[in-house]
């Protein structure tokens, strides 16, 4: 077994690949870039070398600096992690030339299955089942309509090169065809460096069901059962569990069979997974295979009693697989909920920003390789409070992963460990995900890639005005942080005035709604008052941000955190910001400027679509942004002519940055 390996990533795979090292007493080298100088995976590390700037390309990319790394401090293996270089045959191939052991599958497999398009033809000598489409050579834009005109619409285009929703758009008719493709090979090009498209027909309805298989260098290969990651934004899952809700035994083990046939096509060795589109009458086709450990890994060994990286550890240092597949069985249900920087308000958005305030569920410990612990809760991270998400790498900030007997069991622990998640300091997907658990769709096993965008009322409610109890916490934690600071005396919390009490007018604005909160003090307590609702309101209990409050006759807990101007108030498992207007620190503010359109966040512009002087309608493409890996469409807000352009393609721009100015009809 191996005394030190390098772990070429970052995040909560580089945290996660160090934690099983650690247990198994293996030393492990993190590299970083400028940006990650101070992140989680560089603490949790043996040690850790400096690579380069923040961009990926510059740092985690750099297959030659990594080497000489991992040479020059005496690690014996480079585990890869996902993304970046995990799927990289050149890489591969470098560390063997360099005499390091590449904690993956051999070079051959990785570019076997790397092109989508030759991997369906490996795929359809194994007799594995495939989706009707298109996988030539040929890029010709006029033949690749013609054979999406063949297949019939819609049409799923994507990037044979890529993976994880990047380069795939799904095309409902012949007049969007080239436009899509030209998206499509900008995003392919700019994530993988081939701008190759194939096209297949879009099945309607299809579930994404992918097989976690295992082979070693002895020539046996097992599958530990499947994984349902149906519900997905953008084509990236958000949700995932195994296994997958009503899978009868015999399409199980049919796709595991697929799946191994798969693996043994190309000589596979070490972790991966073969991904199938599969209908709703069962019946299922081979989509593509991910030749590294996937980010949903963690559902897999919480059913199986495994731990993965333990067996890729292995695998790779020759020894053969820990179980057969006669001893794998599947125990209970496991649910993992990806908790991402994002707004889905928004479009899900991508947020960018520093953590100033993350509390986590109270994460029971699951024993890797044990068996599975009927009060199983996890949470893999990369990031703490304090940390910053930057617009370089993937905004994902956790992992959570609950386990439970059975389904209902672990939907009812992931909806009050989501209840329990705190975070301030950038948006987060956190009450999306809350809604998505409770849902009638998922909470039924209804699933399917479309999920989310059937479910639009359920899942994107109209908001609800904050409440008396939630306007009460706001009003108290402002009062108490005045009195903590020292504020003058006419603000004492005792009330007292000569024939009268002391009242004060508050207002908080939420994003659609301003509350007038009308505070009346008392000798111990307060009459607080919000539009029609009244009620007297005595402190309880208060420690720190966490708050017990008697309004009326019912007792109120809740968390609050100021950030700024704003209080972000935790109560009864939902999260309400509330932004405080001080009359006399905006007094005078001046109104923002309008006519211009800026940039949602940092990033590259990559086609700018008009011209000054040009008439557009609203919703026109006017910009086409990429950040966060993804393109970025900025559209007129109304019917107007453009005034002037401020940024040409290639131009990085901050967030904030005026994009264009143009004038309203």
């Amino acid at each position: 077994m191996f005394t030190k390996i390098l772990i070429a990533n970052r995040g909560e795979i580089a945290c996660r690949v160090a934690a099983t090292a650690r247990r198994m007493g293996i030393k492990t080298v993190a590299v970083y870039s400028e940006a990650d100088a101070n992140a989680k995976h560089v603490a949790v590390c043996d040690e850790a070398i400096l690579i380069g700037p923040a961009p990926a390309k510059e740092s985690y990319l750099r297959a030659d600096k990594i080497i000489q790394v991992a040479l020059a401090t005496g690690a014996q293996a480079i585990h890869p992690g996902y993304g970046f270089l995990s799927e990289n045959a050149d890489f591969a191939d470098a560390c063997a030339k360099a005499g390091l052991v590449f904690i993956g599958p051999p070079a051959s497999a990785i570019r076997a299955m790397g092109s989508k398009s030759a991997a369906k033809s490996l795929m359809e000598k194994a007799n594995v089942p495939l989706v009707p489409g298109y996988h030539g050579e040929t890029q010709d834009a006029d033949l690749l309509q013609n054979e999406a005109d063949r297949i019939g619409y819609p049409v799923l285009l994507k990037a044979s090169a890529g993976g994880g929703g990047k380069g795939m758009r799904v095309i409902e008719n012949s007049l969007d065809f080239k436009a899509a493709l030209a998206s499509c090979k900008r995003e392919a090009i700019s994530s993988f460096g081939d701008d190759k498209v194939l096209a297949e027909k879009y099945l309607q309805r299809p579930r994404h069901i992918e097989i976690q298989v295992f082979a070693d260098t002895h020539g046996d290969c097992v599958y530990l059962f499947e994984r349902d990651c149906s519900v997905q934004r953008r084509h990236q899952k958000v949700l995932e569990e195994a296994p997958a809700p009503g899978m009868p035994p015999e399409r199980r083990a049919a796709m595991g069979e697929a799946a191994v046939a798969a693996a043994k096509a190309v000589g596979y060795v070490g972790a991966g997974t073969v991904e199938f589109i599969a209908n709703q009458d069962g019946s299922f086709y081979f989509m593509e295979m991910n030749t590294r450990l996937q980010v949903e890994h963690p559902v897999t060994e919480m059913i199986t009693g495994t731990d993965l990286v333990e067996w890729q550890l292995r695998v790779a240092a020759g020894e053969k697989l820990p179980l057969q597949q006669s001893e794998l069985k599947i125990h209970g249900h496991a649910i993992e909920a990806r908790v991402y920087a994002e707004n889905p308000e928004k479009g899900f958005l991508p947020s960018i920003g520093t953590l100033r305030h993350a509390r986590t569920p109270v994460a029971v410990n699951f024993e890797l390789g044990g068996s599975a612990d009927p009060a199983a809760f996890r949470i893999d991270s990369g990031v703490r409070e304090g940390d910053s998400i930057s617009p370089f790498y993937d905004p994902m900030i956790a992992k959570m992963i609950v386990w439970g007997k059975d389904r209902t069991e672990a939907l009812a622990r992931m909806a009050q460990a989501l209840s329990q998640y705190q975070i301030v300091g950038l948006s987060s997907n956190i009450a999306f995900l809350k809604r998505l658990i409770e849902s009638t769709a998922f909470s039924g096993a209804d699933l399917d890639t479309g999920l989310i965008e059937r479910n639009q009322a359920e899942l994107f409610p109209e908001q609800v005005p904050a409440s008396l109890a939630v306007l009460s916490l706001a009003s108290v934690a402002l009062l108490l942080s005045e009195k903590k600071s020292g504020d003058d005396p006419w603000q004492s919390s005792q009330g007292w005035r000569m024939n009268s009490n002391l009242q004060r007018a508050l207002q908080f604005d939420e994003e659609t709604q301003t509350h007038q909160v009308q505070v009346t003090y008392l000798e111990r307590s307060w009459q607080v008052q919000a539009g029609t609702a009244s009620a007297l309101v005595t402190l309880a209990k208060v420690d720190g941000s966490d708050i017990t409050l008697k309004i009326g006759e019912q007792t109120v807990q809740g968390t609050v955190v100021r950030d700024g101007e704003h209080f972000h108030v935790f109560s009864q498992g939902a999260h309400t910001n509330l932004h405080y207007k001080d009359a006399l620190a905006h007094a005078g503010e001046a109104e923002a400027e309008g006519g211009r359109l800026t940039a949602p966040m940092p990033g590259k512009i990559v086609a700018v679509m008009v011209q000054a002087g040009q008439e557009v309608k609203k919703g026109d493409a006017l910009v086409i942004m990429e950040a966060m890996k993804m393109e970025h469409t900025i559209a007129a807000p109304h019917d107007g002519v453009v005034d002037e352009v401020l940024y040409s393609v290639g131009d990085q721009v901050t967030e904030g940055a005026p994009l264009l100015s143009f004038k309203q009809d």
